[in-house]
């Protein structure tokens, strides 16, 4: 039973891991009986500490434009629960605080009263934090002791206290430079929000006392030109010239490029002498979008370490990796956009955890122009992460100092327990969404106050100034200073070349694709072949592998392999795998239920009868030597957005890795639409980021009604920026395919790879075909030589001259036809196959319409209705480019996929079969 227990219990099906999950250690913590003992002699004044605790920030002074503590209805409560009286002391009881609480030096007793004192400053000031969910009491505890201390134990320096003013003075600076010399363009400054500059110095520090060796930052607009220029290295010159109206990049590069408040920087920054390597992404509009790519680039820089997940385990819960993945939200983004949630709940998933990130929530208090009260339900913006337990720390933007304290713990906790920190920074917004807008008309009160009171620069800077550690002519000059380098860099402007940012490092060797189509071949020797497919149903002697599986799959998969005639698709896809995988590359199949399949057909992970443990065969495979590549299966939560941008992530940092996510079902990819649409089919003409991500999209008309039936293929081929009237070459931006045999998906696979570019590519993926008697290949099919064609002739040896009518289709589609035009006994009609959709493949298409002279009938067949499926796109290359007038024949329009009425879906069927041969 107690096994059972284990095995049913959060614990994913390896305890031993396999590639891409290395099992973290159980926590193995209990509290002393010393503090046990004092916390019981105590109970009272513990209760009340704990109070504190946990009731503390609500009447935290975080706010920085009203500088007011507790809300309106809680005026009574919070006091109430924070009064001593309350737990039966008085002011002057006298308590050992040893076990009880963490004072700056340790005394032998404390009177109740000094004790509040203490308490009031460290939980009801300009800074505060929040446990009081986390269920951990090793956490806790440790949260405890560190917060507590963490103000005394290391208080700033002189020094550290100019330069902190010295960065926020310059983002000011900065924002005031680019309001002169470019009034009209949009910046999303930080005004408001300079407290940032401290998070970043802070950030930077602990980095490099960690020793870690990457930083991937995820960020939205706010701040970001201010972070780039002061923090990250980016020349103002290539803002300035983005503002002027260039370009970023050097001419005769293939790009629509993007807006300044888009750009990334990739760079290697010094610290205290010490060097780690900074990506900040690319982000989109859509706000909160860049989240799970920054994970998965962080992921992916984990790969190329070789830790976190990809470690030797089990890991003792002290080495987490040296990659660390920092996001930052904004306040309305954060509760408003799911994605969020979708992240936070990925944040401890096998194969897709990163071992903590720590968030920064740049509070604005207001959304676009949505007050706080209504971008929410709930409390504070970051209530969010108490949905993983992480910690959240409320600081008060006027205390930059605080600021640097909390980015400490926040660095602490990640490296001690490997999981997610929140920082709520609470700010404001200068002025409204963009510079541009007027916040006046919608929260005229709010911003009464803010236009009242000074900058945050300028009052860090005079609380300095009070403390003798700045005087006025040290803040002119740091703000003059920087000045006058922006005017440097801005009269320099005409000698700025954009600096190449793509193609390096990991990149290097891959290249833009140019106009035409290339062939590569695929094939390999049968031999190799066989023995890879093989070792894709191995397993040991002693494991338990489900009966039926053995028969169905392990069984028939060898036979196929022996006699090499009747290769499945679910074979084919295994051998694509286990080759690139031979030939040292590494494959990541993300998705729900990837290692079953949707349809049970894959089968790349056998799960033990009696043990739960699973047993990846392709990962046992001998050959290859020690380059091997290795297989990592992410059976992911049930999302669509946050898995799709995090596999994203993964294939713009990792282009040795094949990285493919399969929908459960084609058109569940419309819940990741923004990933879609502003990363994945467009991130290389806007930023020069290339990725090779494969879309497995399951179709076909099959009775299923409106869910099930179609992958909206119509809405990628719109996506795409093919041309109706010449051909496209490799330089494409998406690839479509909807392959019609095993060994075209083999093929396509194994391209995607061995090319010296990445583009990315969809898959319209079979239902029926996985077990369709006629859909097989033979070992023919893959030999040395052999690739994928865009079109696939006719299967039959028909006499061309009698041909009249050539029917065009693509995909499952093509054995109905077949079967009927078999039935009808038909010599004049011939069915070519048009496996790529795009690039259209016009040469490869007019050369099989030249077999055929006589015919004088061309007809498009599909089984989607007219406004959908592929009809719209082929029709006019078809006739502008094959120079022929093509027929329709399929179902109507509609306003949805399929009819949920099963004799009518077979009527229609039907009809569009009967009508393709009339």
């Amino acid at each position: 039973m107690q096994l059972l227990r284990l095995m049913l219990s959060r614990g994913y099906h390896s305890s031993k891991g396999v590639f891409g999950y290395c099992p973290r250690s159980l926590p193995q913590y209990k509290a002393s009986e010393d503090v046990l003992k004092q916390r019981n002699q105590n109970s009272n004044a513990y209760r009340w500490i704990e109070a504190y605790r946990n009731h503390g920030h609500r009447m935290a002074t975080i706010d920085p434009v009203l500088f007011q503590g507790p809300l309106a209805d809680e005026e009574t409560s919070a006091p109430t629960v924070l009064d001593y009286t309350r737990y039966g002391l008085a002011a002057s009881d006298q308590v050992d605080p040893a076990g009880l609480v963490y004072v700056p030096a340790p005394q032998s007793t404390l009177s109740i009263g000094e004790l509040d004192q203490v308490l009031r400053t460290r939980y009801c000031g300009t800074c505060s934090i929040e446990l009081a969910y986390i269920e951990s009491e090793e956490e806790r505890e440790w949260l405890i002791e560190r917060y507590e201390r963490l103000l005394t134990e290391r208080p700033l320096t002189d020094a550290d206290r100019r330069e902190v003013a010295e960065l926020m003075l310059k983002s000011q600076a900065f924002d005031q430079f680019l309001a002169v010399k470019f009034p009209t363009v949009k910046r999303y400054g930080g005004e408001g929000a300079e407290s940032m500059m401290a998070f970043y110095r802070e950030l930077f520090r602990c980095v490099t006392e960690a020793g870690l060796r990457n930083v991937v930052i995820g960020m939205p607009h706010r701040g970001k030109l201010n972070a780039l220029t002061i923090m990250f290295g980016t020349r103002p010159a290539k803002i300035f010239r983005k503002f002027k109206g260039h370009p970023e990049f050097a001419e005769g590069v293939k790009a629509m490029c993007d807006i300044a408040s888009h750009f990334h920087t990739a760079a290697d920054i010094s610290w205290k002498g010490k060097t780690f390597h900074l990506n900040m992404l690319h982000n989109p509009s859509h706000l909160e979008a860049v989240n799970p790519v920054s994970m998965g680039k962080t992921r992916a820089k984990q790969l190329a370490i070789g830790d976190g997940g990809y470690g030797s385990g089990p890991r003792d819960g002290l080495v987490w990796s040296k990659a660390l993945n920092v996001q930052v939200h904004g306040d309305a983004a954060l509760p408003g956009q799911g994605v969020n949630q979708e992240c936070l709940m990925m944040a401890q998933v096998p194969h897709f955890d990163v071992d903590g990130t720590i968030h920064l929530v740049v509070n604005n208090q207001v959304g676009f122009t949505t007050p706080a009260q209504r971008g929410r339900g709930t409390r504070y913006v970051s209530d969010l992460a108490k949905s993983i337990m992480a910690p959240i720390v409320h600081i008060n933007g006027d205390d930059p100092e605080a600021l640097t304290y909390m980015t400490q713990l926040a660095v602490e906790y990640r490296q001690r327990f490997g999981k997610d920190f929140f920082i709520d920074l609470n700010c404001f917004r200068r002025w409204g969404h963009n510079e541009l807008d007027d916040p006046t008309v919608t929260n005229p009160l709010l911003y009464e106050v803010i236009r009242r009171r000074q900058s945050i620069p300028d009052t860090y800077a005079r609380r300095l100034i009070d403390a003798g550690v700045l005087d006025q002519p040290d803040v002119d000059a740091m703000s003059k200073s920087h000045q006058n380098m922006l005017t440097a860099e801005l009269q320099a402007l005409a000698e700025y070349e954009p600096e190449r940012s793509y193609f390096e490092k990991q990149w290097a060797g891959m290249e833009q694709p140019g106009n035409e189509v290339t062939v590569w071949n695929t094939g390999l020797d049968y031999r190799l072949l066989d023995h890879v497919g093989r070792a894709s149903v191995a397993h040991p002697e002693d494991f338990n592998i489900h009966p039926h599986v053995k028969k169905t799959h392990v069984d028939a998969r060898l036979k196929r392999l022996a006699e090499g005639q009747r290769i499945d698709w679910a074979t084919a896809e295994a051998l694509a795998i286990g080759s690139l995988m031979y030939q040292g590359y590494n494959v990541r199949l993300s998705g729900e239920d990837i290692g079953r399949g949707t349809f049970a057909q894959r089968h790349a992970m056998f799960v033990d009868q009696r043990t739960n443990e699973i047993h990846i065969p392709l990962n046992a495979m001998a050959g290859g030597g020690a380059a091997s590549g290795r297989l990592e299966l992410a059976n992911s939560i049930l999302s669509e957005e946050a898995v799709l941008g995090f596999e994203y992530g993964m294939a713009i940092d990792s282009p040795n890795t094949l990285v493919i996510w399969e929908a459960q079902f084609g058109d569940f990819f419309n819940g990741a639409q923004i990933i879609i649409d502003t990363f994945l089919v467009s991130g290389e003409t806007k930023w020069m980021v290339c990725n090779g991500l494969v879309m497995l999209l399951p179709h076909g008309y099959d009775g299923a009604a409106s869910e099930h039936s179609s992958c909206r293929m119509e809405r990628f081929l719109q996506m795409t920026d093919s041309c109706e009237s010449h051909p496209d070459g490799d330089d494409i931006n998406l690839q479509i395919v909807n392959p019609s045999t095993p060994a075209q998906y083999y093929h396509v696979l194994r391209r995607q790879m061995i090319r010296n570019f990445r583009k990315p590519l969809v898959v319209v993926a079979p239902k029926t075909l996985l077990r369709l008697s006629e859909c097989v290949s033979t070992h023919v099919d893959f030999a040395p030589g052999t690739h994928f064609e865009p079109v696939l002739p006719d299967a039959l040896e028909l006499d061309p001259k009698r041909v009249r009518r050539v029917v065009l289709c693509s995909g499952k589609h093509y054995y109905t036809l077949h079967q009927e035009r078999k039935a009808r006994a038909l010599s004049d009609v011939a069915l070519l196959r048009l496996e790529s959709l795009c690039p259209f493949p016009v040469q490869s298409l007019n050369n099989e319409l030249t077999k055929y002279p006589n015919a004088r009938e061309f007809v498009w067949s599909q089984e989607e209705h007219r406004n959908m499926g592929a009809w719209t796109f082929v029709q006019p290359r078809f006739e502008n480019m094959c120079e022929r007038r093509l027929q329709y024949c399929g179902r109507p329009e509609a306003a949805t996929v399929a009819v949920g009425v099963g004799p009518w879906h077979a009527q229609e069927a039907e009809t569009v079969i009967r009508s393709t041969f009339q």
